[in-house]
């Protein structure tokens, strides 16, 4: 009967071709910043396709919290990665940015040509309401699974009032969050052992069995022979496009962009708006890329368009080479400032992913360090709490003042049509954005 059982809920394994369809339509609908992302991520994946299961998407997204960067392209790099090895990894991380990159580059030369559009802006009015409704029923389904007693929910809720109210940056609650499951788990582990150590991975029943194969070679298996080439390829992959830039003697711009957003890309941890600051400074004042004003448009931008919020940077590394464009043309300057600007953003999450996450998948049926991933896992639930709540701020009381009623209407409705009338969630967008539209018509 177990047999049978188990091979009831076999999930086939997703072949690369199928994996690759997927990512390339996450990218076109991974609004909402990385709070939206993750929620679409852990519905499409975990609960649709149960390609990884809850327990694994978990630990993965515990591992990105701690990374500088995006976490959520970090956690579709990781699970490419699972899914398809290195390869995959590799095209979930670039089709998580690609058509974001193509979107904003389009609305960036709208803006500088046109200046703002309003019809742009109500289309994406709507999409913003629908990923608020996303964003918390993943909250829901996320701290369903996870906040198994009261520890675990105190552990959530403090997470959520340090970085909510006291700003505490993400590492630093993950880390503290580790450091209680582990002493607590020493003295009260019935009441920090929610993941049960090796017992978690029964949790991988009914979901893609990754590396099934006992006899074949498995590359969630950590080799420092690897380990070195990955390193060496990465070496490689920055230092050519460098001495391209180089090169460029006549238009030095490129070459201080690439420095720059490499430096940037290392000291993102928080996301996005930790890094702001930062940038603003550098790209404002010290550089004159941009003004102040087109900075904040930028970031507007940023936030209507699928994919990682950090694509604010592509829109710096755009005005950058638009208005500095050297011995080029504005338009093409504004071309290669804002490929420069992705790439060498998006570079070191590779890096970071491929080189520790076999690490992580080694230790994730410890015993030992399962009381701290229980602990990790109840402050992820916080700190995505936090960026629903942040969200849903942003979304129904924007900054021209009072409440946003159409945006709470097309919210509810897309959180009951997604909840309870289980519609797909890209129908569920592209109808709010088509309401947000003709909201602004008529």
């Amino acid at each position: 009967m177990t047999n049978q059982a188990a091979s009831q809920n076999e999930v086939t394994h997703p072949g690369f071709w199928e994996a690759f369809r997927f990512w390339v339509k996450l990218g076109f609908i991974s609004f909402g910043g990385p709070a939206g992302q993750i929620a679409i991520m852990h519905k499409e994946l975990v609960e649709r396709r149960r390609w990884v299961s809850n327990h694994r998407f978990l630990n993965a997204l515990n591992y990105c919290m701690l990374l500088p960067g995006p976490e959520a392209q970090q956690l579709a790099v990781y699970i490419g990665w699972l899914l398809h090895n290195i390869r995959g990894g590799i095209v979930a991380g670039a089709f998580f940015v690609i058509p974001s990159m193509f979107i904003l580059f389009g609305l960036s030369y709208v803006y500088v040509v046109f200046g703002k559009i309003a019809w742009v802006a109500a289309i994406f009015d709507g999409l913003k309401a629908a990923v608020m409704a996303i964003v918390f029923g993943a909250v829901i389904r996320i701290g369903q699974k996870s906040l198994k007693n009261a520890v675990m929910i105190s552990i959530a809720a403090l997470s959520f009032v340090a970085i909510f109210f006291f700003k505490a940056p993400f590492p630093a609650i993950v880390i503290a969050a580790g450091i209680v499951g582990l002493v607590g788990g020493s003295v009260r582990p019935e009441l920090f052992d929610v993941i049960k150590g090796k017992e978690a991975k029964n949790g991988d029943n009914g979901y893609v069995q990754i590396c099934a194969d006992p006899e074949a070679e498995c590359h969630l298996d950590p080799s420092n022979r690897r380990s070195l080439w990955i390193i060496i390829a990465f070496i490689l992959l920055w230092v050519l496009p460098v001495a391209v830039l180089v090169g460029l003697t006549h238009s030095p711009t490129f070459l201080t962009e690439a420095l720059f957003f490499t430096k940037a890309a290392f000291l993102t941890f928080g996301g996005a708006y930790a890094v702001l600051p930062y940038v603003a400074q550098a790209g404002v004042e010290h550089y004159g890329w941009l003004t102040g004003p087109q900075m904040m448009d930028g970031l507007g931008l940023a936030e209507t368009t699928p994919g990682p919020l950090i694509m604010v940077l592509q829109f710096v590394g755009f005005m950058a080479g638009w208005n500095q464009p050297g011995v080029l043309s504005p338009f093409a300057g504004s071309i290669l400032g804002s490929l420069v600007a992705t790439y060498f953003t998006f570079l070191p999450c590779f890096l970071f992913i491929f080189l520790g996450a076999p690490y992580i998948e080694k230790f994730r049926g410890n015993r030992k360090l399962s009381t701290s991933l229980s602990s990790i896992t109840a402050a992820v639930v916080g700190v995505v709490l936090n960026l629903a709540v942040w969200f849903g701020l942003q979304v129904l009381f924007p900054a021209s003042g009072g409440f946003d009623y159409f945006s709470a209407a097309v919210g509810i409705a897309a959180f009951i049509a997604i909840q309870w009338l289980k519609i797909d969630i890209i129908f569920a967008v592209a109808g709010a954005a088509g309401i947000g539209l003709l909201y602004h018509f008529f």
